[in-house]
């Protein structure tokens, strides 16, 4: 198997993917893409038909777009539990999981990670102001409080076990330390906040923010 990815600084697409096939402990090799000059983004299609990363490659089939990396990822490796057990909390999960996917459009364009604003790293960026970017942070602060407060008092995740839902958050936690933004100015009563140093402090992303500061 191999993992086609982006800028390990900031292409957060990449880094779900590759969190999640690091989540089921299989070998896979990775390479890297980049496609921010023409020639690169040309190099890109050549290898990934939809322009972007991830892109898995298995016995010579591609599997793209993260979610369905991690869809196929949970039904090869069960015993990676990658979405939980119960069919309540997996159904709310994976609600969790689309939402991030397809939502928050006003965090990733007032919080965007790009060469200037780095996934990990001690760089720091102004916290923004929009109305919008509100919005965003008060409901993903709704959301994540109710799933804690819900089925999280087995451990620091969202649903008992480490998730997809918990993989696909951990960029949103690399934004919020990124822009520096207060949890509790939006609703938080620490519960978030206690959920996001945890997914930092998970030891996948602390590898890829190391060896993302390395390149």
């Amino acid at each position: 198997m191999e993992m086609l990815i982006g800028p390990r600084t900031y292409s957060t697409w990449s880094l779900r993917g590759w969190l999640v096939m690091k989540a089921t402990g299989a070998d896979f090799a990775v390479r890297d893409a980049r496609y921010d000059t023409p020639e690169a983004k040309a190099a890109l299609l050549a290898v990934s038909p939809s322009g972007f990363v991830p892109a898995l490659t298995v016995d010579g089939e591609l599997i793209w777009d993260t979610l369905a990396i991690a869809e196929w990822a949970a039904e090869h490796y069960p015993q990676a539990g990658l979405w939980p057990a119960d069919p309540v909390a997996r159904a709310l999960a994976r609600s969790v999981t689309a939402e991030m996917h397809s939502g928050f459009s006003a965090l990733r364009t007032f919080c965007g990670m790009g060469p200037d604003h780095p996934i990990g790293g001690d760089a720091r960026s102004e916290t923004p102001s929009d109305p919008a970017l509100d919005r965003d942070l008060a409901r993903i602060v709704a959301l994540l409080r109710q799933m804690r407060k819900r089925f999280g008092d087995d451990g620091p995740w969202l649903f008992g076990a480490r998730s997809i839902a918990d993989i696909f958050y951990t960029p949103v936690a690399a934004r919020i330390r990124h822009y520096q933004i207060d949890l509790s100015a939006h609703g938080d009563d620490g519960v978030a906040q206690t959920y996001v140093e945890a997914l930092l402090a998970h030891p996948d992303f602390r590898q890829w923010e190391m060896e993302a500061t390395q390149l």
